[in-house]
């Protein structure tokens, strides 16, 4: 498993937006700006985030965007889940996989359990959790 860039910045993103949620909405430009990311890469993460509802957007003067829940209730494994499409280590363990060999794979237990791992590794990180890391 490689998280791609897409993933990697849209946790960055939502890290900022949680160390400055009392600041309200959050332009494009600032947040591009303090992550180093550019404007059109990030309108294109931003856009994803926005559709799951993972933040809120307004348009125009005073707009910009904010997390829609407080940061204790992200997790890492929900981000990436969604920036991904997928965190299974092998492709028979994604979403609607279906393997000819499972009944028979002498290492499917052994991708399952790494599976399980990720997940609840990722899964126990909040928003909340990687502001507060130095």
């Amino acid at each position: 498993m490689m998280i791609s860039s897409k993933g990697r910045y849209a946790l960055r993103v939502m890290i900022d937006l949680a160390e400055h949620a009392d600041e309200g909405y959050i332009p494009l430009q600032t947040i591009a700006a303090r992550q180093g990311i550019s404007e059109k890469y990030l309108e294109s993460i931003l856009a994803v985030l926005s559709k799951a509802r993972l933040l809120d957007a307004v348009r125009g003067k005073g707009g910009g965007y904010r997390l829609s829940r407080p940061a204790k209730e992200y997790t890492a494994f929900e981000i990436l889940s969604l920036t991904e499409g997928t965190l299974a280590p092998v492709t028979c363990l994604e979403s609607g996989q279906q393997c000819d060999n499972a009944k028979n794979c002498r290492t499917l237990p052994l991708w399952q359990g790494l599976d399980r791992t990720i997940a609840a590794y990722l899964g126990s990180y909040t928003l909340e959790d990687l502001a507060r890391m130095e």
